[in-house]
């Protein structure tokens, strides 16, 4: 009874441990599985844009219906079911999902798609929509507006699903690249059919390089082998190997040139775009000094008409000087003529004619006149000799109010 006890509970123990390593296990192939179908969509966007410079992408480019299956393969990744009103669950399509979380993107093609009439089946509308999405150039954008949602995608789609993971971003990125590429494709081909699953190619993304270190080693296992078989075998009797070796060397030679072949065209390009670049600095160097001269030019034209102003402005109020000084003196004349007797009044008149003479013998710069016109002309010199004779006559009548006192 001990050891059945005993047993029993070593037995339950190692269900349990054999429960976790089967939840590890879940685990570790549900990562593989998203991380490959991500690995191998980038891939197929780089063998489609490729392939775009060549040729036009249509239904029967291997390339396309390569990608067309691994978008579905992904769309469909732990998709959940429909279950029925009798409780059984029944397969979904991801044109399901698109249908609801891309009701957001503006002009979406959701409502032609429903209404295509040879176009039945839910799996048939999905594929039609990723070929009208790449005509449009939009397959991006549906991705993206449907990851948003994170609602909707959360109630279609269960724990561990792509679309749930950090995977879905890089997703969208990818598909970004497609809106380079011109689609052409026909709505009621074979491609639409909705009967049988997409299936992956995966032939054209694994590429095989065998080391240095096998080489040798599948050499001297050749060579075990043939002295194995035979006791008279001879060092001819390892030919194949050689010639495996030489074939393998004839493929890395060629390689290499291949590789020295785009390095020199890579090198002829940026010397080529050196060139045009030394060439648009040297034109840009050039324009540069030309601006400079003519700016330093109108520096110097600015620097020499500000002296001329200058100039002019200091003529002006020497000018302006010498007629207030003039007014100055009329004012006393005037003054001294109209408290004089009349042998003085001639005195005062000689005066007054001589300082008119000096005020006709003066002349104005020629340069001037132009600019002083507002002070020669009559009528300014008239109110301005009229204002400085007002402004004069207060302090010499009544400083002359007594009859003992004369002008000097």
């Amino acid at each position: 009874m001990a050891s059945r006890s005993l047993g029993g509970l070593s037995g339950s123990r190692g269900g349990g441990g054999g429960g976790g390593g089967k939840k590890s296990l879940s685990a570790r192939n549900a990562a593989v599985e998203r991380r490959n179908l991500i690995t191998v969509c980038r891939f197929s966007v780089k063998t489609l844009i490729d392939r775009s410079c060549f040729e036009t992408i249509d239904d029967s480019s291997p390339e396309f219906n390569n990608f067309a299956a691994i978008l579905e393969q992904i769309l469909t990744h732990r998709l959940k079911g429909q279950v029925t009103w009798f409780g059984y669950e029944s397969p979904r399509s991801f044109w399901d999902y698109i249908r609801v979380a891309c009701r957001k993107v503006s002009q979406n093609c959701i409502c032609s798609i429903e209404n295509m009439e040879n176009v039945s089946s839910s799996r048939a509308k999905g594929r039609a929509w990723i070929r009208v999405a790449l005509m449009e150039k939009h397959l991006s954008e549906y991705i993206s507006t449907a990851l948003r949602d994170f609602k909707t995608t959360r109630r279609f789609y269960e724990d561990g699903a792509i679309v749930l993971g950090e995977e879905a971003n890089m997703l969208a990125g990818m598909l970004l690249g497609l809106n380079a590429i011109d689609f052409s494709f026909c709505l009621k081909g074979e491609g639409l059919d909705g009967n049988f699953p997409a299936v992956i190619d995966y032939t054209p993304y694994l590429k095989f390089t065998q080391s240095s270190d096998s080489i040798s080693s599948d050499e001297e296992e050749l060579r075990t082998l043939g002295s194995s078989g035979s006791e008279s075998s001879t060092p001819e009797n390892v030919g194949p190997p050689f010639i495996m070796d030489e074939n393998s060397w004839f493929n890395k030679c060629k390689r290499v040139k291949q590789k020295y072949q785009l390095t020199l065209e890579q090198k002829g390009y940026l010397e080529e775009l050196l060139r045009l670049r030394e060439n648009q600095l040297s034109e840009s160097v050039s324009q540069n000094k030309i601006l400079l001269q003519r700016i330093e030019d109108s520096d110097l034209a600015h620097k020499l008409e500000k002296e001329q102003l200058e100039y002019i402005i200091v003529e002006l109020q020497d000018q302006l000087k010498s007629y207030q000084s003039l007014d100055q003196l009329s004012a006393e004349v005037s003054l001294s003529q109209s408290s004089l007797d009349p042998g003085q009044s001639q005195e005062g008149d000689g005066k007054q004619d001589t300082l008119n003479s000096i005020s006709e013998g003066k002349e104005d710069t020629p340069s001037l006149l132009g600019l002083c016109g507002s002070l020669t002309s009559v009528a300014s010199y008239k109110s301005l000799t009229s204002l400085k004779s007002n402004d004069y006559l207060a302090s010499p009548t009544t400083e002359m109010t007594s009859p003992g006192l004369t002008p000097s």
